[in-house]
C-alpha cells in the first residue's frame, strides 16, 4: 500500500470567478487525523471559506464525503471548493487503510462505524454549527448509507448517488444466487491503483483480469489477488458464500434488515436505468419513504454508473434533457441549502422523478449513437399512479402478447454449454472497461465484446437464446415500473441459471439497415435458490418448476412500429459468473456439464413477463 504522510498543511487558493459564490478564497487543512473508536486514525482534509485571508468566523454546516478513491482527486476537490465557497465547511476523508489513512481496508465492512465516528468528531469542530450532511457516488454513497443506519445524532441529511445497496445478496455482490463479476474486476483494478509494489503492478499487466475470467473460479493462494490477502479474502468470501444468512444480513452489506434503525433525516436517492444500484435504490426509496417522517425523494435517469452529467448510455443518446449538467455543484447545493440552511427555493418537490426513455426517432447522431430520446415524469410514488401491471405471455411460435396460451403445446428446449456462454452486451452494472461496458447497445456481437466470437451475429441467432416478441406495435406503449418474469422451467441438470432480458426492437432504417435491438434491463436466477434465498435446493432433472426472475425496474416508451422482446437464456457473461450445471458448492467447482433447459408455455404452464403499462390516456 502507498506510504502515508501524516502532516498538517494550511493552504489558501483562489477559486475561479463565480458571481454567485459569496466567498472567493478557501482555507484547507490537510490530513487532519480523526481517531476512530479502535484507535485507527483516518486522514481528512478540511475546506473552509476565507474572508480577507482569514477563515470565516461564522459557524457553518459541515459536508462530508468518505471515499476509497483518494480524497485529492480532481472532481471531489472541485466539489469541496465549490461548497466551501458557498458557506460550508467541507471534509474529505480517505477510507480506512487507503491512501493517507491508517488501518486495513476490507470492502464494505466497517464503513458504518467509521462514518459514525467521523460525523460525531466533525460536529465538535469549533467552526461547525453541529449539522453534518453527506454526499457521494457509488462507494461514497454506500459509506453514507452505512453511517445513517447507526443514527449519528448530528447527521442531518444525505444525498445517495448510485450507491447504498439494499441487499448485497440479490444485487451488486451476488444476484439471486449468481455472482456479479464486477466485484472481481473492481478488486483487480483497485489493487493495481493502490499498490506501491512495482512488481505487483507488472504482474497485473501480465496476468490480466481478462485472462483470469476464462478460468473461473479463483482458488485461494492461486490467483493474482493472493499478493493482497485482504483483497483475496473478501472476494473469495463473496464468491463462495451463497446462502442468505447472517453474512449477507450484516449491517454493512444490507439495508433491508435494518431500515427501522435508520436515521430519520431528509434523503435524496438517485440512480440510473443502466446502473448497478438501480433496483436497490428504488427498493430503498420504497422502504424509507414509508418509515421516515423526513422527506425522501427518488430520481432515476437514463444513466450508467456515475453518468448523471451524460446524456447517453453506451451507444444510445437520450437527448440533452437526460443529463444534469450542474449535478456535482448547484444540484447538490440546492438540496443542502434547503435542508441545512432552510432555503426552500429552487428545489424539486416531487417525491419521484423518473426519465422515460424512448421519444426519439432512432436516427444516428453525430457520435454514431442511436437517438432514442426521452422525457421526465413526476409522481407521488412508485410505481406511478395508474400503472397497469400487465402479463405478456410467451408462446411456442416465439410470439409475445397478452393472450394466455391455450392447449397442450410443445415446450422450448435449448442446450446451455457453460464453456460457450452468451456474451454480455451492455446492461446495468458499474463501468469496468475493458472487460465490459454498461449501457444500451445493439444486441449484436462485436470484436470488442468480451467472449464474443466470429462471425459476430445478433444474440438472437444463438441456439441457446429463446426469443419472444410482439408484432410491430400499432401504437406507442409506455412501460414504467417494476418488471417480473414468471416462468415454468425444467432442466437435465440439478442446478442451472435462467436469464431474462427486455429489449426494444427498432425496425430497419436507412442508418440502421439491420435495425437496432436495444437492451433495457435484465435479470438472473440460480435455480438452487428458486424457493428461498437462505436455503439451497437442487432440482430433480426433468421436473417442472415455477420460478421468478426479477430484472431491475425500467422506464421506456416502445414506439409505434417497434417490437417488445423478451430473451430467455442461461448465461450473461461476464456480467454474471457462469453456472457449471453440476450442483457443486458455489465458487468451488472443477468441472462443467451441458444442460438441456426447457421453457414451458402452454395452458397449464403460462410463462409470462409482467410489464408495468402506463395507459395511453
Amino acid at each position: 500500500m502507498p506510504s502515508r504522510l501524516y502532516v498538517l498543511a494550511f493552504i489558501a487558493f483562489a477559486l475561479p470567478v463565480n458571481a454567485q459564490a459569496p466567498y472567493g478564497d478557501i482555507h484547507v487543512e490537510e490530513n487532519l487525523m480523526i481517531p476512530m473508536r479502535d484507535g485507527v486514525r483516518l486522514a481528512t482534509d478540511i475546506y473552509r471559506p476565507l474572508v480577507n485571508g482569514i477563515p470565516l468566523a461564522d459557524k457553518l454546516p459541515v459536508l462530508l464525503q468518505r471515499t476509497p478513491y483518494d480524497k485529492t482527486g480532481t472532481q471531489i476537490v472541485e466539489s469541496a471548493k465549490f461548497f466551501a465557497s458557498h458557506g460550508y465547511v467541507v471534509a474529505l476523508q480517505d477510507d480506512r487503510g487507503l491512501y493517507a489513512s491508517e488501518g486495513v481496508f476490507t470492502k464494505y465492512l466497517g464503513e458504518g462505524q467509521d462514518g459514525f465516528d467521523t460525523i460525531e468528531y466533525l460536529a465538535t469542530l469549533p467552526y461547525g454549527d453541529g449539522q453534518v450532511g453527506m454526499w457521494g457516488t457509488s462507494y461514497g454513497a454506500h459509506s453514507q448509507a452505512n453511517a445513517a443506519k447507526l443514527k449519528p445524532p448530528h447527521l442531518k441529511t444525505i444525498v445517495l448517488n448510485m450507491g447504498g445497496m439494499s441487499n448485497g445478496w440479490d444485487h451488486k455482490v451476488r444476484n439471486h444466487g449468481a455472482f456479479e463479476i464486477q466485484q472481481l474486476t473492481w478488486a483487480f483494478r483497485q489493487l493495481a491503483v493502490e499498490t506501491d509494489d512495482p512488481v505487483v503492478r507488472e504482474m497485473l499487466k501480465v496476468e490480466t483480469i481478462n485472462d483470469w475470467l476464462t478460468v473461473m473460479p479463483l482458488r485461494k493462494g492461486q490467483n493474482p489477488l493472493s499478493v493482497a490477502p485482504n483483497f483475496e479474502d473478501y472476494i473469495l468470501e463473496m464468491l463462495t458464500h451463497g446462502d442468505y444468512d447472517d453474512y449477507w444480513k450484516h449491517i454493512d452489506l444490507n439495508w433491508v434488515e435494518h431500515y427501522d434503525r435508520t436515521a430519520d433525516v431528509p434523503m435524496l436517492l438517485l440512480s440510473g436505468w443502466y446502473d448497478s444500484y438501480a433496483g436497490g435504490t428504488i427498493q430503498n426509496y420504497l422502504a424509507l419513504s414509508e418509515r421516515l417522517d423526513s422527506p425522501v425523494q427518488l430520481i432515476m435517469g437514463p444513466w450508467t454508473h456515475s453518468g448523471n452529467t451524460r446524456s447517453y448510455a453506451g451507444n444510445v443518446e437520450f437527448g440533452s434533457d437526460g443529463a444534469i449538467d450542474d449535478f456535482h455543484h448547484e444540484f447538490h447545493l440546492r438540496w443542502f441549502d434547503r435542508h441545512l440552511k432552510g432555503n426552500a427555493s429552487d428545489t424539486e418537490n416531487a417525491n419521484v422523478r423518473i426519465f422515460v426513455m424512448g421519444s426519439g426517432d432512432g436516427h444516428k447522431d453525430e457520435n454514431d449513437r442511436l437517438y432514442h430520446g426521452g422525457y421526465w415524469k413526476e409522481g407521488a410514488d412508485w410505481p406511478l399512479p395508474g400503472t397497469a401491471m400487465t402479463p405478456y405471455y410467451l408462446h411456442a411460435d416465439g410470439s409475445l402478447n397478452t393472450s394466455r396460451p391455450a392447449g397442450n403445446v410443445m415446450p422450448s428446449t435449448y442446450t446451455f454449454d457453460p464453456t460457450d456462454p452468451v456474451p454480455t452486451i451492455g446492461g446495468s452494472f458499474s463501468s469496468t472497461s475493458p472487460v465490459f461496458e454498461p449501457g444500451a447497445y445493439d444486441q449484436r456481437e462485436r470484436d470488442d465484446v468480451f467472449a464474443a466470437k466470429p462471425p459476430y451475429l445478433p444474440l438472437r441467432s444463438r441456439a441457446d437464446v429463446l426469443v419472444f416478441q410482439t408484432e410491430p406495435l400499432d401504437e406507442d406503449v409506455e412501460v414504467v415500473g417494476p418488471i417480473v418474469a414468471r416462468l415454468f422451467v425444467a432442466s437435465t441438470a440439478t442446478d442451472t441459471d435462467f436469464t431474462v432480458k427486455l429489449i426494444d426492437v427498432y425496425p430497419p432504417s436507412a442508418e440502421f439497415p439491420a435495425g437496432f435491438e436495444m437492451n433495457l434491463t435484465d435479470g438472473i436466477l440460480r435455480t438452487r435458490y428458486r424457493d428461498r434465498p437462505d436455503q439451497q435446493k437442487l432440482m430433480e432433472p426433468g421436473s417442472v418448476y415455477e420460478i421468478e426472475v426479477t430484472p431491475f425496474p425500467n422506464a421506456n416508451r416502445f414506439k409505434k412500429g417497434h417490437r417488445i422482446r423478451v430473451d430467455i437464456s442461461s448465461s450473461n457473461f461476464p456480467r454474471f459468473d457462469v453456472n457449471p450445471n453440476t450442483g457443486e458448492p458455489l465458487g468451488k467447482h472443477r468441472r462443467t456439464i451441458k444442460a438441456d433447459n426447457t421453457i414451458y408455455h402452454d395452458a397449464s404452464h403460462p410463462s409470462h413477463v409482467v410489464l408495468p403499462i402506463i395507459p395511453a390516456n
